[in-house]
């Protein structure tokens, strides 16, 4: 009761409900302008986070990606351009319903079932996260370095491209997160006489450098070679209710619960995200669907399978991040650096030593759901004047914003440098097709992969024969190895199929 008292005191004030509305409104702005993104935003805001509280800093970072997730589906429907890639399949049937004159209703039920689906992830969250951080509390060295390398085989290969490029950019993050002075022993490498190198590269400016400054590439590239997308006109103020009959929401319950139930399941893997929840929800929505021909002519079931899915794949994420200190994706990956900004070690042990924060955390999101469904709602007419914004004039306010959050950290140049270059990476990685998830997966738990396996080769008497002592270990371990070789069957079956032969 002494932590519910605290969330509701922590939450529930007039400086925190401002500045949750504000990050709602934020998230949904980055989400619906094509080009910019949740990741973009959680990152940019996160050095105003650094003197507030930390429940009051993460519950604005949390509101910010709620609302991200959800304003991707404004592009999606009206300009038939995602927002965000959590929204790719909102497109396919979003568009094409307001072709057919059902615009407010695509947005009506995109909005509903996304707050449906974050309330749904939430409730697990709160479910599953303390019974998982009980098991986790017992975990050691040799658990969490298995679980690592298994989290880094699954990003590797789930990563576009062939996994080659995957498992290089994993390699590299990895690389990356070496340069300093290592742990246990306190050797300095890879600083090549460079002070500043000595305390090896900042998470948040990687983050701010590889998703806000190379989208900012991307899109300045993009702008010359496009012509302006033009925003359909919907007029939200004769919509009755939220602009579906309630018969027509309890027909989509069904299809609602299993979508998020996928987006939940996907987002607790680590490095997977919204990105693929939403399509492969709206393909096993599509496929146990009595009218399957009908999908991508403009219904509602569509929407609500991408929306669903991708707004429950927000508490999924956070379950690995919360309980094992491992992101579940990019935006978790920004989160971390929140939680540690504000010195907080997100895993098993945040659910005895910071059960406050727990509970802020919990409730805030409640709260920001709450809030995202009326201002998207309500704010839709704002919202879509803003998609009209030009190019030329948000990315150099996006610019200053990136240089004065990242020299904001440590009040240094050398940060500004820094997520230039990694932007620059960043763009490299684009041009060459590939994913930046390994890279920052790879930078993430490196660290944890490095730590925990020297800790165990000292715990252990028999070398790394001791990583296969513990049950746990041997596991993740085993379906480590066992997810390589599918994944290199697959490849193999895939390039035999493309240039035949045996």
């Amino acid at each position: 009761m002494e932590a519910l008292s605290f969330a509701i005191a922590s939450v529930f004030n007039i400086e925190s409900i401002l500045l949750m509305i504000l990050a709602v409104s934020i998230g949904i702005v980055f989400g619906a302008i094509p080009g910019l993104s949740g990741t973009m935003a959680v990152a940019l805001f996160l050095p105003l986070t650094y003197n507030m509280e930390a429940s009051l800093g993460l519950s604005v970072l949390i509101s910010i990606y709620i609302g991200a997730t959800s304003g991707g589906l404004i592009s999606a429907i009206l300009l038939k351009i995602p927002g965000t890639p959590s929204s790719v399949a909102t497109c396919f049937d979003g568009h094409p319903m307001v072709d057919k004159g059902e615009g407010p209703k695509a947005l009506g039920v995109g909005i509903v079932f996304s707050f449906i689906g974050t309330l749904i992830s939430i409730g697990a969250l709160m479910l599953i996260a303390p019974k998982l951080a009980e098991i986790a509390i017992r975990f050691g060295p040799y658990e969490y370095f298995a679980i690592a390398i298994f989290s880094l085989t699954l990003i590797s290969g789930l990563s576009k491209g062939s996994m080659v490029k995957g498992l290089f950019a994993g390699i590299l993050g990895i690389i990356f997160s070496t340069v300093g002075i290592a742990p246990i022993d306190g050797t300095i490498r890879f600083t090549f006489g460079m002070t500043e190198l000595k305390s090896g590269f900042d998470t948040l400016t990687v983050m701010i450098g590889f998703f806000a400054i190379t989208e900012i590439f991307k899109t300045a590239k993009e702008i010359k070679n496009s012509k302006a997308s033009k925003t359909a006109t919907v007029d939200m103020r004769s919509i009755k209710g939220f602009g579906f009959s309630f018969s027509e929401f309890l027909e989509q319950i069904p299809n609602a619960i299993r979508s998020a139930l996928i987006g939940l399941g996907i987002g607790i893997l680590p490095g997977v995200g919204g990105g693929t929840s939403n399509l492969i929800s709206y393909s096993v929505s599509k496929n146990n669907s009595k009218k399957k021909e009908l999908y991508g002519t403009g219904i509602i079931d569509g929407i609500v399978a991408s929306e669903t899915a991708n707004n429950a794949n927000i508490g999924g994420s956070l379950i690995p991040l919360m309980t094992l200190g491992v992101p579940g994706d990019t935006v978790t990956a920004i989160l971390l650096g929140g939680f540690m900004i504000h010195g907080i070690q997100p895993g098993p042990l945040l659910f005895s030593s910071n059960i406050n924060l727990v509970y802020t955390i919990f409730l805030s999101m409640i709260v920001a759901s709450v809030f995202m469904l009326v201002l998207e709602f309500y704010g839709m007419r704002v919202f879509v004047k803003l998609l009209n914004i030009p190019k030329h004039i948000l990315l150099p306010i996006i610019v200053v914003l990136c240089v004065v959050g990242a020299f904001g950290l440590n009040s240094r140049i050398f940060d500004v440098w820094t997520i230039l270059l990694f932007g620059f990476i960043g763009y490299i990685f684009h041009i060459f097709n590939i994913s930046s998830t390994p890279f920052i997966m790879g930078f993430i738990l490196g660290p944890i992969v490095e730590t925990n396996f020297r800790r165990g080769l000292m715990l252990s008497e028999n070398g790394f024969l001791g990583f296969l002592t513990s049950p746990i270990s041997a596991v993740f371990l085993t379906i480590s190895v066992g997810s390589i070789i599918l994944i290199f069957y697959r490849n193999y079956k895939i390039r035999k199929k493309i240039y035949g032969g045996d």
